[in-house]
């Protein structure tokens, strides 16, 4: 993604190292900043602009403040780069643990903002990425589990071979123009409620 074409919001209560902040994005060719200093109503703020990034800026945050902008993280689903002052170990843990890309302790300098923002960026996509393939991993064995089941009912009920029995759920599913897993959940459903097959 060019870096003009990014929309970032940057929350910031401190207008004076949000300045710093916005130098620093627009230094680094970013010309879709939005900044906003009040921290109340934020995640409206956020659903109507839908930026790319987002970059926290907190002088001394409390631990609820902390702890809204983890939930606030956790929700948004969007790289995150957030400065904190001062830090503790535990902040340190709930801020991995929230999603956030880059967390970033007494660094907030004009120079550095574009390599933290280009870190949270590439750290949310592979993180991303990680998530996507571990749920398609789930989804697959899931599926074998119903296609595994399928077999089972049909080799019980009509005796036939598990070769055989696979056959027949994929030519079933090649002509109703679905997937194997599909047609193995509709039989295995269909089995559900006729109950128990003869000789179970």
């Amino acid at each position: 993604m060019l870096a003009g074409s990014l929309t970032i919001l940057v929350i910031d209560e401190n207008r004076i190292r949000a300045s710093i902040i916005e130098a620093g994005l627009r230094d680094a060719g970013h010309r879709h900043v939005t900044v906003v200093h009040d921290v109340a109503g934020i995640a409206k703020r956020i659903a109507a602009l839908e930026p790319d990034v987002i970059v926290i800026d907190l002088e001394n945050p409390n631990r609820d403040m902390l702890e809204n902008m983890f939930q606030l993280s956790r929700a948004v689903k969007r790289p995150i780069a957030m400065f904190v002052d001062r830090s503790d170990r535990a902040s340190i843990e709930a801020a991995v643990d929230a999603g956030v890309s880059a967390y970033v302790v007494d660094g907030l300098k004009k120079e550095r903002i574009k390599p933290i923002l280009d870190m949270a960026i590439s750290r949310f996509n592979a993180f991303s990425r990680m998530a996507r393939e571990l749920e398609e991993a789930r989804s697959e064995l899931e599926n074998r589990k119903v296609v595994d089941r399928a077999k089972g009912i049909l080799m019980k009920s009509r005796g036939l071979s598990e070769e055989a029995a696979y056959a027949l759920l994929r030519k079933t599913a090649m002509n109703q123009n679905r997937k194997i897993a599909e047609i193995a959940q509709g039989l295995v459903t269909a089995a559900g409620l006729l109950g128990p097959l003869e000789g179970e």
